[in-house]
């Protein structure tokens, strides 16, 4: 079954206010919640950093019925993976079969202000594989002894487990971390707004790939994708809405290197509104909105994670529930 969540932006709202957001997006049909873990927001001014962990159990706490789960965690260096494996067995004692562990190599806005030297792409990976291997080890066994290229764990047990494993989802843009997402994951993260060629003709079949290197099929892994929407009956209302986050339309060239939010605001502010507004589908129309995400539905994506731009969460959650969910679900069935 297709499913579809709220996107709760970490790096927007605090602490509160979010969870306010995040408990009505269940109220209003939503199936799933997922949250960022930045130790430092996209821009400076009105941004937010919320610790994802203490956060998701709130959201628990009180919630009945969603999934809930990181989009994503960096398991890699302000964490250590034998921390995260026993934060997320917590979490999916108290709250079983709802909580998923979202994953990916990390960015280093929220690394290196740490004193962390920031590797190249190729030691990110690695540390990646490596993370993945000593948290699914520490959920399976008791007394895990590990000695890794990075990690070491002596005698190690997590204690409280639960019944079911929590699910492992890795995130990915290029061909080798997708290959692991479906090799190793139980799901697949990325991110709408891009080449259509990229997800058709790159990360569809590498996902595929890896799920057969390990014996599955490409529907054993639930294929995640956050999408960009800015919908609202005022059309411009939609396109202004975008402004908070135009570093999501920076380059990477653009942005490589770029660790402090006061200057990723900078860039970000001197981009023309229709750049900003370049990676997100802006729509003043129900039907035209739906057809457009129904594009990532046609290429096999299952479960659709919508991120809205706007400061007035409570009224992208409304319209949602009214106007673009229950057509969402019509042509899914």
């Amino acid at each position: 079954m297709v499913k579809f969540g709220y996107k709760a932006s970490a790096e927007q709202f605090a602490p509160s206010e979010l969870l306010r957001y995040s408990v009505l997006a269940e109220q209003t049909g939503f199936d799933s919640v997922f949250v960022s873990d930045h130790l430092q927001p996209w821009r400076h001014d009105g941004g937010h950093a919320p610790a994802a962990l203490p956060w998701l159990g709130a959201l628990g706490a009180q919630t009945s019925r969603i999934i809930i789960g990181t989009s994503v965690l960096t398991p890699t260096f302000r964490y250590h993976p034998a921390v995260v494996a026993q934060a997320f067995a917590t979490l999916g004692c108290l709250f079983p079969d709802r909580v998923v562990l979202g994953i990916g190599s990390g960015e280093s806005m929220n690394e290196a202000p740490l004193g962390i030297e920031w590797p190249e792409a190729k030691e990110r990976f690695a540390r990646l594989k490596e993370a993945i291997e000593l948290i699914k080890l520490l959920w399976a066994e008791d007394r895990v002894d590990f000695e890794g290229t990075y990690y070491n764990v002596e005698r190690a047990t997590i204690y409280d487990r639960p019944a079911t494993p929590v699910p492992l989802y890795i995130a990915g843009s290029g061909p080798a971390a997708t290959r692991l997402a479906g090799r190793r994951g139980e799901g697949f993260i990325t991110t709408s707004g891009k080449a259509p060629s990229l997800y058709s003709d790159t990360l569809l079949p590498a996902v595929r790939e890896g799920a057969a290197q390990s014996g599955r099929a490409l529907a054993d892994v639930d294929m995640l994708i956050e999408v960009k929407v800015s919908f609202d009956p005022d059309a411009e209302r939609a396109l202004q809405d975008t402004r908070f986050w135009g570093a999501l339309a920076l380059s990477p060239d653009e942005k490589t290197g770029v660790e402090d939010p006061v200057e990723m605001q900078r860039l970000a502010d001197q981009l023309p509104i229709e750049r900003a507004a370049s990676r997100f589908i802006v729509s003043s129309d129900p039907d035209e909105h739906v057809a457009a995400i129904s594009r990532y539905l046609d290429l096999g994506f299952t479960h659709l994670v919508f991120h809205a731009p706007g400061p007035d969460q409570e009224r992208f959650l409304r319209l949602y529930g009214e106007e673009i969910l229950p057509r969402l679900r019509k042509i899914t069935g």
